[in-house]
């Protein structure tokens, strides 16, 4: 009995491996809906509401952006494939440490917004200033933040926002206006949630396209201007006269040129014989003094 008992259990039991099939994960629309990860379920409804951790480096392929984390949660399931939808970003903490340093104060602030397409988002900046800083600075300073991310969102969708926090726009606008009240040193965003889907869909705006230009056609000659004479025509009916005056007036600027030269040349000549004759009068003059100078 106890044999027969030992080869039931074994017979019930199950490799659970080998029911699983294996599901590749699609990053979103705003990824170009690259392949983003592989992952097994038994069933495709038990990968609905999964969350994948992604480095923005791997979808970029840009070293500058390992820092940043994208978290996508798998909502719809085709086949093999799963498809995703943003859930939020964060910095990594190794890159936070990196950044606060002592006698710095850190400002840490949370606001919920809402974009032009009807999303709900909740946004997590932080600065960071040269010095420590009283109270009533930090309050200062996130009130701008306050300001400047609900007047961003509010212009931009969704896609759009995120794409500029990604970018690190948003952070460098809040940047410019918080150093006219306080040498701020840095400003990011840290870490964004997504509430709330968007309700109503507009389409990015993208930039306007180069028309090109048709080369000009040549402008077809009028009736009058077809019956004027061209240039080739007008240089033909010149007089025969003008043309041997022309012809005579040629030869007359070349040998005035050749008497030009030799009246240049003439005066050279003359000076190398001027040089000569007061080179023989000297010697002559000395001469003579040395005769006058030896005794008798």
């Amino acid at each position: 009995m106890a044999k027969a008992r030992a080869r039931t259990t074994t017979r019930k039991v199950k490799d659970r491996w080998k029911a699983k099939n294996w599901y590749q994960i699609l990053a979103p629309s705003l990824f170009n809906n690259v392949p983003v990860a592989e992952t097994l379920a038994e069933n495709p409804d038990s990968l609905i509401g999964r969350v994948t951790e992604v480095s923005l480096q791997d979808l970029t392929n840009d070293f500058r952006k390992s820092h940043i984390k994208l978290l996508f949660t798998v909502d719809k399931v085709e086949q093999n494939t799963a498809h995703t939808q943003l859930k939020g970003h964060v910095l990594t903490s190794d890159y936070l440490r990196r950044m606060i340093r002592r006698r710095k104060s850190r400002v840490d602030g949370v606001f919920d917004t809402q974009t032009r397409d009807g999303a709900l988002l909740r946004v997590k900046p932080f600065a960071i200033a040269e010095k420590r800083i009283q109270s009533s600075q930090k309050k200062l300073i996130r009130n701008v933040m306050n300001e400047v991310i609900s007047k961003e969102a509010n212009a931009k969708t969704l896609n759009a926002f995120i794409r500029d926090c990604l970018d690190g726009k948003i952070g460098s606008e809040i940047y410019k206006h918080c150093k006219i009240y306080y040498p701020v040193k840095r400003i990011e965003i840290n870490k964004t949630e997504i509430i709330r889907l968007p309700t109503v869909i507009i389409e990015d705006e993208k930039p306007p396209e180069k028309v090109e230009e048709e080369p000009s056609k040549p402008k077809e000659p009028s009736k009058e201007e077809s019956e004027l004479p061209s240039e080739e025509e007008l240089i033909e009916e010149k007089p025969k006269e003008e043309q041997l005056k022309e012809e005579k007036e040629a030869p007359v600027e070349e040998e005035l040129t050749a008497e030009d030269r030799e009246m240049v040349e003439k005066p050279k000549k003359k000076t190398k014989a001027k040089t000569t004759a007061k080179k023989k009068s000297t010697r002559k003059t000395t001469t003579k003094k040395k005769k006058e100078v030896t005794p008798e």
